[in-house]
């Protein structure tokens, strides 16, 4: 019989269907995979075109578990509510996974499981695990702060504004370091709309699922020290049930030589390659905030008065007539539409201020290239991230904190603008931020503080594997 210390564990991943959930798993699957566990991966066909890249760099050690039922084919990242969404995934695949997992254990040998690795979407594998006597550890794509701040609602329940409260009522999180508050409007429409008896068919699956949460075996979270060490450090939580924490992250590489779309002679990179280092202001709401068009009409004004080049990943967003031609004329200004490189173009010398509505993803690519960030937070995870950001990092300054429920003023986007790419205010935020980048490489380095825990996690598998093995017949 092996020792725990050489047993390969085999893990059961389980995503949730939305692009920013699934890119910072699979980052971390690929980290497992190069470190001797074996991961089945739960695929459908609607996420067949994310994992195929995993499968061919991994066709030893990660395999797909594939359910090719239309009802299991389903992309989370559309405009369908989290609930709903939640839902039909739950509903399509609890049977299936639940009788393969029960299978896998009963039959041993290579195809038991050691854990269940799944999205804090996907609250309902915790029973499912429990049945099947399995751990199940949650991975949280978001940062720790809005992690245990999001469960920390549903355990307590605060609830909506009443009366005449109004602007002036903030919900505060006591049990977290500073104990941070934050207004009404700023909380995730998830949970205001249940606070509010507006959830719907599916509020008690939402509140499930965060409840769930709170059972499993621990936390591993795509945050790292150097962007909330003070949460980290002051752990347990007991918004996360006092759970063990693994901050494995950044879980992509924050080496600019590893990344391939450097290396790819793409019109971006040929396009920034003209333009002097830090110069070059980059602008994207992800890909499901679409600016409404007097917002982007605001912006792009604000851009023209502060004179900065531009890369604008705009999506389906209506940019004012004329103006995406002008710039492009002048050769000041580059908008995509689609797909754009986005760690590419945040690690090019050339780029010098990000525009975000910081997605937790994106707030993490920004700290590894060592770019300031003028913060625009919308809603879901947002405000708790540009907290991290403005209040606590100090590597970027506030568009706005409205949101899109109230249109900044041009000229004083403009002058933050200026500042944070050239201005002598924004000297500050510009040395935190390539401050931070060092930090952030530091972490993931060899000895870092993000590759202990992840040798941590690695070593928590393997002895759960080892003891698996030590209780068979």
């Amino acid at each position: 019989m092996a020792a725990a210390s050489d047993a390969a564990p085999h893990v059961l991943v389980v995503p949730y269907p939305a692009r920013g959930h699934m890119q910072p798993l699979l980052d971390l699957v690929s980290l497992l995979a190069s470190r001797g566990v074996r991961l089945t991966v739960v695929a459908t066909p609607a996420t067949a075109h994310l994992l195929a890249p995993l499968f061919a760099a991994h066709p030893a050690s990660v395999r797909p578990l594939s359910f090719p039922s239309s009802s299991s084919d389903h992309d989370a990242s559309g405009p369908a509510p989290v609930g709903a969404d939640i839902h039909a995934l739950a509903a399509a695949l609890r049977a299936p996974l639940g009788n393969w997992l029960l299978r896998s254990q009963n039959t041993g040998g290579d195809s038991s499981v050691a854990a269940v690795l799944s999205d804090f979407f996907c609250g309902w594998t915790q029973p499912l695990a429990a049945l099947a006597g399995v751990p199940r550890l949650m991975f949280a794509p978001s940062g720790l702060l809005a992690t245990a701040a999001t469960h920390s609602l549903f355990r307590r329940a605060p609830g909506p504004p009443i009366g005449d409260a109004g602007r002036a009522y903030a919900v505060a999180f006591p049990d977290l370091p500073g104990a941070p508050a934050f207004p009404w409007r700023q909380i995730s429409r998830m949970y205001r709309s249940y606070a509010e008896g507006h959830g719907g068919e599916h509020a008690d699956a939402i509140r499930d699922n965060f409840l769930w949460n709170l059972e499993s075996a621990g936390f591993v979270c795509n945050t790292c020290h150097p962007l909330e060490g003070a949460y980290l450090d002051a752990r347990p939580l007991v918004d996360l049930a006092g759970k063990r924490v693994y901050a494995v992250g950044p879980a992509v590489s924050v080496d600019a030589n590893d990344d391939e779309s450097l290396k790819k002679d793409d019109d971006v990179t040929e396009w920034l390659d003209a333009f002097p280092d830090a110069s070059v202001t980059y602008v994207s709401f992800g890909t499901m905030m679409v600016p409404p068009p007097p917002h982007a009409a605001a912006l792009a004004a604000a851009l023209d008065r502060a004179g900065t080049p531009f890369v604008w990943a705009a999506s389906t967003a209506t940019l004012p007539n004329g103006f995406e031609d002008r710039a492009a004329e002048a050769g000041t200004g580059l908008v995509i539409r689609g797909w754009a490189p986005q760690a590419a173009v945040l690690r090019h010398r050339a780029t010098g201020c990000f525009v975000t509505h910081c997605g937790w993803n994106s707030v993490l690519e920004a700290a590894a290239a060592g770019v300031p960030v003028l913060a625009w937070p919308v809603a879901a995870d947002q405000f708790f991230n540009a907290r991290i950001v403005v209040k606590e990092a100090r590597v970027g300054v506030a568009a706005s904190w409205a949101g899109f429920g109230a249109v900044p003023d041009v000229e004083h986007l403009a002058r933050l603008l200026t500042d944070v790419v050239v201005g002598e205010d924004g000297a500050g935020v510009r040395e935190r931020a390539k401050t931070l980048a060092v930090r952030v490489a530091e972490a993931v380095g060899e000895g870092g503080r993000s590759r202990r825990e992840l040798d941590g996690l690695v070593n928590e598998l393997r002895d759960l594997a080892g003891r698996r093995q030590d209780n068979s017949p």
